[in-house]
Formats: C-alpha cells, sequence, structure tokens
C-alpha cells in the first residue's frame, strides 16, 4: 500500500474556463494547506470547497482556485484528496502542480489515482480498466458498455460464479481430508450443474468479445472498386466533409484515406482505397497492393462498380470469393452513379446485398444514402442486442482469462463423469477460480498491475 502523496492535473491541456489539479495520499490535505491562502483545510470537513489563493514556494500568488476536501476513506481513491480547480489553460494548472510538488507531493505516475482506488478497495480490477474504457470511449454504446462494467454488473456476474465454484471446491477438499471416512460432503448432482451452467455463462460471455472489439475499436468498413467507381466521393458522403480528393482523374487515391462516423451509436471506420486495377505505375501499384491488405482486414466491404461501365469477369471472380463460406468479410454491391445511369439496374450476384445510388447526389440528400445507412446498421443489429442483453467483453486480458477459466471448468466436468478423485478435480476448480479471480483483481501481482495502470492516462 503505498504512503505517500501524489499529485497532478487531471483535466486535457488547452484553453478552457478550468483545470483540476489531484492530490491523494495521507498528506493530502496538509500538502495543499501548506501553500492555500483562504481557509483552514486541515479544519475542513469532508466534502466541503473552500475559495482561496494558491502559492509558490516563494508566498507569490499564482491563482484564485476551489479547493474541495475528500476526507479518507468517503474519497473516490480511499485517501484523502483535494481538488484545486484552477483557470484553465497551459500556465496556471502547472504553476498550481508544481506548487503542491514543492510544499510535499510528488507527480503521479499514469493511472496512480485508479490503482489507489483498487488497492483500497474503491473497486475491482475489472471496474478500474472501465475507467480507461470510459475515457478512451469513441461511440455511444462504447460508453454505455464501459459503464455498465463499471457499476460492477460484469464483476458481479463473475464473482457470483466464482463464490459459488469456491463453496463447491472447499467440500471437495474437506472430503479429502476426510477420505478414510468415507465422508461425502460435496453434493455431485448440484456440481454437475453448477459446472454445466458456469461453462454455459463462460460461453456466452466470450460469445460477446468480437461484439465488444466492434464496440470498443468501431466497425471497419473499407470502400472497394475499381478506379474512378466514385469511392472517394462515397467516403466523402459517409463522413459529411471532403476528406479524399475527387477527381476525375483514375488513380488519384494512391494510399487509404480513413475517416470516422457515428451511426446508431457505433463507431464506424470508413477507409478508402486505391482502384483495384493492373498498373505499371509503382506507386500505384503499391496502393492497389495496399487495398487489397484492407480489403481482407475488413469487417465490411463496400464495393463499388460504375453502372454506366457494368461489372467485368475479374470483379464477379473477386466478389464469388468474397462471399464464399471461408471470408470474414461481409461484403456489399454497390452500383454507383445512378443518376447517369437511371435505367442500369444494379447486378445481382449470390451471396451478396446489393444496392444502387448516386454518391455525388449522397453528400447533399440525406435520403439517398439512408438505404445503405440501415444495411451498414444491420451488421451490427446483433451485436447491439447482445450488448443491451449482458455485460460485453471488450477486454482482450479478459477474454484470456475467461478463456482459461472455461477451459478449467471443461476439465473438471470431464474429470467428474470419469469419476477421479477429489484431489485431481479440485485442481481444475482451483485453476477456474484463480482465473476469474485475475479479471477481479482478487487475484493478482505488481506486474500486472504496472502493466494495466501504465496504460492510463496521468492523472486518473
Amino acid at each position: 500500500m503505498p504512503d505517500d502523496t501524489i499529485a497532478a492535473i487531471a483535466t486535457a491541456r488547452g484553453r478552457a474556463a478550468l483545470a483540476v489539479v489531484r492530490t491523494s495520499g495521507p498528506e493530502a490535505i496538509d500538502v495543499v494547506n501548506r501553500c492555500f491562502r483562504g481557509a483552514d483545510l486541515d479544519e475542513a470537513e469532508s466534502h466541503t470547497a473552500h475559495v482561496g489563493f494558491v502559492e509558490n514556494a516563494e508566498g507569490d500568488d499564482i491563482d484564485q482556485v476551489v479547493a474541495t476536501v475528500f476526507r479518507a476513506p468517503n474519497s473516490a481513491t480511499g485517501e484523502n484528496i483535494v481538488e484545486v480547480s484552477c483557470h484553465g489553460g497551459d500556465l496556471a494548472p502547472k504553476m498550481v502542480l508544481q506548487s503542491l510538488l514543492d510544499h510535499g507531493a510528488r507527480m503521479a505516475e499514469p493511472g496512480e489515482f485508479t490503482e489507489r482506488a483498487f488497492l483500497n478497495g474503491k473497486m475491482d480490477l475489472a471496474q478500474a480498466e472501465a475507467v480507461a474504457d470510459l475515457i478512451h470511449a469513441t461511440s455511444t454504446k462504447a460508453h454505455e458498455a464501459s459503464l455498465t462494467h463499471l457499476k460492477g454488473r460484469y464483476s458481479d456476474l463473475l464473482e457470483d460464479l466464482r463464490e459459488e465454484l469456491l463453496n463447491l471446491c472447499s467440500l471437495v477438499e474437506l472430503e479429502i481430508d476426510f477420505s478414510d471416512e468415507d465422508v461425502e460432503f460435496a453434493d455431485r448432482e448440484r456440481l454437475e450443474n453448477l459446472l454445466d451452467e458456469t461453462e454455459e455463462i463462460l460461453g456466452d460471455l466470450l460469445d460477446t468479445y468480437p461484439t465488444g472489439e466492434k464496440l470498443k475499436d468501431g466497425v471497419r468498413v473499407v470502400i472497394g472498386g475499381r478506379p474512378n467507381a466514385g469511392k472517394s466521393t462515397l467516403l466523402n458522403a459517409l463522413v459529411g466533409h471532403d476528406r479524399a480528393i475527387v477527381s476525375e482523374t483514375p488513380g488519384t487515391t494512391r494510399d487509404e484515406i480513413e475517416a470516422e462516423a457515428e451511426i446508431e451509436g457505433v463507431l464506424f471506420r470508413f477507409v478508402d482505397t486505391a482502384g483495384l486495377r493492373d498498373t505499371a505505375d509503382e506507386i500505384e501499384a503499391e496502393g492497389v497492393r495496399r487495398a487489397t491488405e484492407s480489403i481482407e482486414e475488413a469487417d465490411v466491404l463496400l464495393y463499388l462498380y460504375d453502372l454506366t461501365v457494368g461489372l467485368d469477369s475479374e470483379e464477379i471472380d473477386f466478389l464469388d470469393d468474397l462471399s464464399g463460406d471461408d471470408s470474414t468479410v461481409q461484403p456489399f454491391l454497390l452500383g454507383n452513379k445512378a443518376d447517369a445511369a437511371p435505367d442500369h439496374p444494379v447486378a445481382e450476384l449470390d451471396g451478396l446485398s446489393a444496392l444502387k445510388l448516386s454518391a455525388l447526389h449522397a453528400r447533399d440528400d440525406a435520403d439517398e444514402l439512408q438505404p445503405l445507412l440501415d444495411r451498414l446498421t444491420d451488421t451490427v443489429a446483433e451485436h447491439l442486442s447482445r450488448a443491451e442483453a449482458s455485460p460485453v467483453v471488450m477486454n482482450q486480458r479478459h477474454r484470456q482469462h475467461l478463456q482459461d477459466a472455461l477451459d478449467a471448468v471443461r476439465q473438471a466436468r470431464e474429470a467428474l463423469d470419469m469419476g477421479v478423485s477429489g484431489d485431481m478435480l479440485t485442481l481444475d476448480l482451483r485453476a477456474a477460480l484463480q482465473e476469474l479471480g485475475a479479471i477481479t483483481g482478487e487475484i493478482t501481482n505488481e506486474d500486472v498491475l504496472d502493466q494495466i495502470f501504465s496504460r492510463f492516462c496521468i492523472g486518473k
């Protein structure tokens, strides 16, 4: 447990009305009081705010501030906390922080405030990680999922599982201690049911990980097609501004151009790529190679073709391969330039959802784009309904621990069916308990904590 006092700026840099400088630790109130003129903070009650001036080491006023006192254990970190609200900008917060450091605090490490909250039992490790997810959330749905974790719904589910397993594991171990007396403490039917239930719950949680990835990182939508099919025009229409250069000259786009838009609460990452064609131009050829790789890594492919030109055989073969069972890319076929070819129907290929549109008109007419947006949101509708129904796994560390816990539970179920000895059974049960405890932080080590909290920002 830390025994020193830390300080850091808790708000982002830049011009703003206010900034917050936080201190936490056993001497937090005393440290601020040494450089605060306006009230005796040592005598202040918890959860009270006081107006005054912060002075530098020479006794000169730095800024007029509001110092809010939170006394342990009723604070965010479980320690004494003082939050100094000063004027925003780059200079005033830095000067206030420097005064706190000069009067006895030390600079906080990244994530150290949240780490102290964890160490003092204010939140578990999964909730602490949810704080970082909440800060970095880039869409409404990601924010909602992170908030669910922060409230403890996910942790409560894991804790309930762990408690049941721990109780039964203790009974099995008790049987081992009384093995000579042939006493059975653990209800075998109850143990079987619990293992089956745990396997189902862990499997359901693991199934949410693809959803969590999409909520956290966004849905990667690659726009592909031949040169001059209208890919850059479509990108600009989707994001609502001119992100890509549009030209009638084929091959204008040489490298990937990425832009983001939130649709129905989900972040979509749209990627404009070089036109797919054979070319002797070395730079354009590299762009085509990168475009092909980008398509392979996409969640969704919007394949554009010019209705006035039609699809050629190579494009049809390419799309047939993408719509096969082995492909992880969900392709959409878009017949573009409907304004120039209103009577040309969009091509129909097996396994492909097809739409006809004018990317040029879509830039100024939302109705033109709506059918495509509806199709895009349909691709994540299942993920969204799953996220609303239960906690979603958004963290790779959690996914690995859940998978290891599931493997251990399955081994325990097989061991139980085979009638193996209790000591062998408890090995698997203890392994599952350890994996679940590693998610919430009931079982952890300093290296793991350092790795997790080092990814946080300073001041959080």
